[in-house]
């Protein structure tokens, strides 16, 4: 089982990722990145109110966990990033795999982790 993540606790570094960092949109999520020249990879987690009530958000929060303990276990960046992982209304019901796939390519897409041979094959 990967460790732990380092994780974004304050507003002001939430916000921070979201004004200055790139952003990629998939069907499950939608992921906020921020390159850091020192420091790990630090994530951050979030669901607003419109995706349900508190069992709904905290399900698609741990999912989003979940998903990104393996990913980044698999791939570790080569720099520090900041990333900030923000559920949609299907994180909490998408399909295990569909969920990896969505964000191995949001990754992918902002440079987090290189595009290679290894890629998914689109599904």
């Amino acid at each position: 089982m990967p460790g732990r993540l380092s994780r974004l606790t304050r507003r002001s570094e939430f916000l921070r990722v979201a004004g200055r960092g790139r952003k990629a949109a998939r069907p499950a999520l939608v992921l906020q990145a921020l390159p850091q020249p020192e420091g790990p990879v630090r994530v951050g987690f979030t669901a607003t109110k419109k995706i349900g009530n508190a069992v709904v958000r905290n399900r698609a929060k741990r999912r989003l966990r979940a998903a990104a303990r393996l990913t980044l276990a698999d791939a570790p960046p080569p720099q520090g990033w900041d990333l900030v992982l923000i559920a949609r209304d299907g994180t909490g019901s998408r399909p295990w795999d569909k969920l990896m796939a969505d964000l191995r390519g949001a990754l992918r897409h902002i440079g987090v982790v290189p595009a290679g041979p290894a890629a998914d094959p689109a599904p």
